[in-house]
C-alpha cells in the first residue's frame, strides 16, 4: 500500500519549534519535488513551503524566515523545520509528492496530514 505518512504534529508555544517529517511509504521512486500545505477550520488549503529540482527552495511570506525545507532523498523522507512559530501556524499540515507506484504510474499524493496547534 503505497502512502504519504505525516508526523511530529503537536501542541506547542508561541516562539517554540517543531519539526515535521513525511515518509514516502511502499513507493518505488518519487520525485525530487515535494512540497507542504497546511489548513486552518474554515480555511483552504494554502501553500507552505517547496523544494524543487536543483535544490530550489520556496517559502510562503508568512513563514519565510521561520520554516526550512529539507529532504534525505534516498529515505523518501521530507522534513518542515519550523521555528519562532506563531498561533497563525496553526492546523492541519499536508505534504505533497510525486511519485511511481508499482503500476508504473507516476501520480501526486497527499499525506493524511498531521496537526499543529501553538498556543
Amino acid at each position: 500500500h503505497v502512502q504519504l505518512v505525516e508526523s511530529g504534529g503537536g501542541s506547542v508555544e508561541a516562539g517554540g519549534s517543531l519539526r515535521l517529517s513525511c515518509e514516502a511509504v511502499g513507493f518505488y521512486l518519487c520525485n525530487v519535488a515535494v512540497s507542504w500545505y497546511r489548513q486552518a477550520p474554515g480555511s483552504e488549503r494554502e501553500f507552505v513551503s517547496g523544494l524543487y529540482d536543483a535544490g530550489t527552495e520556496e517559502y510562503a511570506d508568512s513563514v519565510y524566515g521561520r520554516f526550512i525545507i529539507s529532504q534525505e532523498f534516498a529515505k523518501k523522507r521530507a522534513y518542515l523545520q519550523m521555528n519562532r512559530m506563531k498561533p497563525e501556524d496553526s492546523g492541519m499540515y499536508f505534504c505533497h509528492r510525486h511519485c511511481r507506484g508499482d503500476d508504473g504510474l507516476w501520480l501526486g499524493y497527499w499525506g493524511q496530514g498531521t496537526q499543529v496547534t501553538v498556543s
